[in-house]
């Protein structure tokens, strides 16, 4: 009879099977990530698909609880997940103004009330992320210089937001990756940008 520690022992990365998100957008879209042992330490997102019907042979994690933590970057810029970008006390607690999206099929919840750009990118490693800085950019001064707070957010508030805010300190404030990085992570202490993001980013010269 085999003891818990020589099953723990035993037991083999292999065999998990992959890590598969099932996500609903607000708009009704089904999208499945699938996410594998990025083999650098980190996992990493393998593809994101969009789902027509039911799909079976993976094991789902629904995760119901909200996160509404914001990070504070900067007075002027925030960075969340979805779930505070669609939480209007939230937006309001923190007198947001601008709405910088770069979730891949999150909706703008209110547009009547705040300054949308949604930019639909993929949380892959392959993605240039360095190549929407400038637009990123641009958007976060324009809420900086009217006197408002911008939030950026992706879907978890993990990888594409926190890689455009730290992209844009090195941009705007000519921090080095380092230094914007640990401001970020201070900030929102689970950001986690991809393997792809992070490379990117430490060899981006603006």
């Amino acid at each position: 009879m085999h003891s818990l520690t020589q099953e723990i022992q035993g037991f083999s990365k292999q065999r998990l099977r992959k890590q598969c998100t099932r996500v609903t957008t607000v708009t009704g879209r089904k999208l499945l990530e699938r996410r594998s042992d990025g083999g650098g330490g980190g996992e990493q997102v393998e593809e994101v698909e969009e789902l027509q019907e039911e799909e079976g042979g993976c094991g789902f994690v629904e995760d119901t609880s909200l996160d509404l933590q914001v990070g504070v970057a900067r007075p002027f810029l925030l960075l969340a997940s979805q779930d505070a970008a669609h939480d209007i006390d939230t937006l309001r607690r923190f007198k947001v103004s601008h709405v910088l999206n770069v979730a891949y099929g999150v909706a703008e919840l209110f547009p009547d009330q705040m300054v949308y750009k949604t930019l639909q990118i993929l949380d892959l490693p392959d993605t240039d992320i360095t190549a929407y800085l400038e637009e990123c950019g641009s958007f976060i001064d324009q809420a900086r210089d009217q006197g408002g707070v911008v939030l950026v957010h992706c879907n978890a508030g993990v990888s594409r937001s926190s890689s455009i805010v730290i992209g844009y300190l090195m941009l705007r404030e000519k921090l080095s990756f380092d230094d914007a990085f640990s401001q970020v992570k201070l900030a929102r202490p689970s950001i986690r940008p991809n393997p792809g993001f992070y490379q990117q980013l430490q060899n981006y010269k603006p």
